[in-house]
């Protein structure tokens, strides 16, 4: 049997089961190991019954099933896993074979990964998979990095199982290194973000008194409009869900829980100096839900505004709600890109932002129709420096922003917490604010620690101040200490 399989897929939980069910149906053979061996055989005769999957009791029998140049991926879990089965199987492969790992690995770790495999004659993916596990089975979209060499080897796997919008596969190169796992990081971060205003929007619409089946109903209308994407269209069923205790929803603990992605993307975003705030507020929303016990005693003894009756016209209120969720959305995107654009600076990628946003357009969680405006930004200037100057977002917020503010507002007058949405608006404000307090802010570093600050008009050359006459007239070497 030596020599049959196309590609080895290693981990057999739901996501590496459903793409090898994927690449089989695609007229791919593949060898399908598991660290519990057991696994393969009970996934031979029950899931994969039938198909050309074939199977491996050990590493040496996977390698030596594999038409070379050999192609083996890895879905573990990311971490000590990963680095395990790679030095497990290195004394096994020949130069020119490829490995995948196709998990949420941590960027820096795909890098090092290249490096070390490089070394070995050895080619090293690190790519992103998004689309949970219907995705795996019938399409998710993914994002390869890492040697570039090892692109044409496995592009006609990869563009055979992934997603596909408009014709075009919801996959391409994305880079070197660590890129691939980098944009997946940015993509999952968003997925926060995003999922953040859409819990603020239903917040809001609990207030004001709408049953599950009303909000479904918004939602469902929503999703036939501008913000027509695969998080709102589940939004829609999960409110209208009903099981023998009704509506499943409001029986759900209102804790949050999260596996690091959002929470790696606001380290990146701060290891970068870039202002990736919504997003971080979202990951702080998700710690702060887990705080449920302290919430229910803060809510006997702390108090909110005096009225929060939520009066409103409510058909006008839920279009605010609609537009104010729309230019939030712009603003998290804007900030995921700002982001990406910063790293594939520092770390020499070179990134197709127009190209990233067609391979979130299917398969992924933040699909969207949306994705497409952020493509065509991205062809009309491929060098834009920011989404909020093309002329079509431009547009979108100038028409929104008195619905996005009026929202922001009344939440706060009503006590609702709309960390998101607010933090998305304070964002737009300061980026479109020619001159911000920070000359105030440097002043102050300047008086307490000589920090200096640069003068209008001879930026460049930096200044200190004996802001007291009883200082001294030595300044800190470093001026952004």
């Amino acid at each position: 049997m030596s020599g049959k399989a196309d590609i080895a897929l290693i981990g057999l939980a739901v996501m590496g089961q459903n793409l090898i069910l994927n690449m089989d149906e695609k007229g791919f053979v593949v060898c399908a190991y598991n660290r519990t061996v057991s696994k393969v055989q009970d996934f031979l005769n029950n899931e994969a019954k039938g198909t050309k999957v074939i199977g491996a009791d050990s590493l040496k029998d996977m390698v030596d099933k594999l038409k070379m140049p050999r192609k083996i991926m890895l879905l573990v879990k990311a971490g000590n896993a990963v680095d395990d089965f790679i030095g497990q199987l290195v004394p096994l492969l020949s130069p020119g074979d490829v490995i995948i790992d196709g998990g949420n690995s941590e960027y820096q770790d795909t890098s090092r990964r290249c490096d070390e495999l490089e070394k070995l004659g050895l080619l090293f993916v690190g790519s992103g998979v998004s689309g949970g596990e219907e995705g795996a089975r019938h399409g998710p979209s993914l994002m390869p990095g890492g040697h570039a060499a090892a692109w044409p080897l496995i592009q006609p796997i990869f563009q055979a199982i992934c997603a596909k919008a408009d014709g075009e596969p919801c996959c391409e190169w994305v880079g070197d290194a660590g890129a691939g796992h980098f944009v997946k990081m940015v993509h999952n971060g968003i997925e926060y973000g995003d999922m953040q205003l859409i819990c603020e929007a239903y917040h809001l619409m609990q207030c004001l008194g709408l049953t599950p089946q009303q909000m479904s109903d918004v939602f469902g209308q929503w999703n036939g409009e501008e913000l027509d994407s695969f998080l709102i269209e589940i939004t829609r069923d999960i409110l209208k869900y009903r099981d023998a205790g009704g509506h499943l929803l409001e029986r759900i603990r209102d804790t949050a829980g999260q596996k690091g992605t959002g929470k790696w993307t606001a380290i990146a975003a701060l290891q970068y100096g870039v202002p990736v705030t919504l997003i971080g507020e979202a990951v702080f929303s998700r710690c702060l839900s887990a705080l449920k016990d302290e919430r229910v005693q803060a809510s006997t003894v702390l108090a909110g505004p005096a009225q929060n009756s939520c009066t409103v016209d409510m058909k006008k209120f839920l279009n605010s709600l609609k537009h104010a969720l729309y230019c939030a959305k712009i603003v998290s995107y804007a900030q995921g890109f700002m982001l990406m654009r910063e790293a594939a600076s520092e770390n020499k990628w070179s990134l197709n932002y127009g190209g990233i946003a067609l391979m979130w357009r299917g398969g992924c969680i933040i699909r969207s129709v949306f994705l497409g405006n952020i493509k065509d930004a991205y062809t009309r200037q491929p060098k834009l420096s920011n989404l909020l100057l093309d002329d079509f977002f431009r547009r979108a917020i100038a028409e929104g922003q008195e619905s996005w503010r009026e929202v922001v507002a009344k939440a706060f007058l009503w006590g609702i917490p709309v960390p998101a949405l607010s933090t998305a608006l304070s964002f737009y404000d300061g980026y479109r604010t020619a001159k911000l307090p920070a000359n105030l802010l440097q002043a102050q570093r300047d008086y307490f620690g000589a920090h200096t600050y640069e003068l209008l008009g001879k930026e460049g050359q930096f200044h200190h101040t004996n802001w007291t006459g009883t200082g001294g007239n030595v300044s800190a070497s470093t001026y952004q200490a």
